[in-house]
């Protein structure tokens, strides 16, 4: 789980990809720069790749991360593999059990399952994935469903449960069976999130946690001091194990740089005014007319987003894990261009000295 710090990289690094759809390209073309993406993430070093769960948004092609990561999963065979993360309160317990029982029948020993207690969209959309109006009944029954989650993963419901007669298949239950074979392994379970509620329920579980600093900065270091203070050993870590989500990009123009990063914050800024679309053009962004208002946004939204040439995203990153302590960077380039997502992640293991093929050395 912990990973290997690479190169001269001061904690382990990993991907987390959107698969942003821009202007001008379709979802296939993000989701193909995603099998390219994980294939460099494998062959460079970097330590597991991510997908998450977003709906309603045009720009973001990672509505399904369990059908995501089983192709990526076929085009890679080493790279850690999961979802940061998979939306709990939008999908019944039992659900996510069997889709991730299925990936770790598929790339055994490589899965990860992220959760979050969000809906990962607004409100309409929530209430269309759950078919529900108690948006808020999802969120506050977080542990229960982690909890439920967790026995059906370990096919461990207790005698008389009402569960207890139900397996998630493919799963335990299948070793169990006359003439089954155990497999060694299950989907290791991550708990997400950009406030402290689900810092110090991962802490008293003992489970690793991921922070999405990436969009919620302020929150960064007070979610951590919270997990690690409510940190209890267990079977699964015997000490806290943190990652935070760094949102990235590395060009050997820093202007292009700002240009990509200008595009994605005007698409943040249209999702966050209630006008979703694709990932604009930079020509477009550059062009916008942004008001004061929307000014003040960028400027917020653009000072947490580590850009430039490679060394400049390499001095980043190293304040970034000074300050926060974090044992891993889940690095997210999100840009227009599916090619420059791509070559920034080559470029950020080039400044740090990573192996070109780390199978061949």
């Amino acid at each position: 789980m912990r990973g290997v710090a690479r190169g001269s990289a001061p904690v382990v690094l990993s991907v987390l990809d959107l698969a942003g759809v821009g202007a001008g390209f379709t979802a296939g073309d993000a989701l193909r720069t995603s099998v390219e993406i994980a294939r460099t993430a494998e062959a460079r070093g970097y330590h597991r790749m991510w997908v998450a769960e977003h709906h309603s948004m045009p720009g973001v092609a990672s509505s399904s991360p369990a059908v995501i990561l089983a192709h990526l999963a076929a085009h890679t065979r080493t790279l850690r593999l999961g979802s940061g993360g998979v939306m709990l309160p939008n999908h019944a317990p039992l659900v996510i059990a069997e889709q991730f029982g299925t990936l770790e029948a598929l790339a055994p020993g490589r899965i990860d399952l992220g959760l979050g207690r969000a809906p990962g969209t607004d409100g309409a959309t929530a209430a269309a994935l759950r078919r529900t109006e108690g948006l808020h009944e999802g969120a506050d029954d977080f542990p229960q469903q982690l909890a439920e989650l967790t026995r059906f993963l370990d096919d461990d419901f207790p005698p008389g449960h009402r569960f207890a007669r139900i397996h998630a298949v493919p799963g335990p239950v299948q070793g169990s069976a006359e003439g089954g074979v155990q497999s060694p392994d299950r989907p290791s379970i991550w708990l997400l999130g950009s406030s402290g509620f689900s810092a110090q329920l991962a802490g008293a579980l003992g489970l690793p946690f991921s922070f999405a600093h990436h969009f919620s900065a302020h929150n960064t270091i007070p979610a951590l001091a919270l997990y690690r203070e409510s940190f209890r050993p267990s079977e699964v870590l015997d000490r806290p194990y943190a990652s935070i989500g760094v949102s990235a990009l590395a060009t050997e123009d820093p202007e292009e740089a700002r240009r990509q990063v200008m595009a994605g914050a005007l698409a943040m800024l249209r999702l966050r005014t209630g006008r979703p679309g694709l990932v604009p053009t930079p020509e477009e962004a550059a062009a916008y007319p942004f008001s004061p208002m929307e000014e003040e946004f960028l400027g917020t939204w653009t000072g947490n987003v580590i850009h430039g040439d490679p060394q400049t995203v390499r001095t980043g990153l190293d304040e970034l894990a000074a300050r926060t302590g974090a044992d891993e960077l889940v690095i997210t380039a999100n840009a227009h261009t599916p090619d420059v997502r791509l070559r920034s992640y080559d470029l950020i293991a080039d400044a740090y000295g990573f192996p070109k093929d780390i199978a061949a050395s």
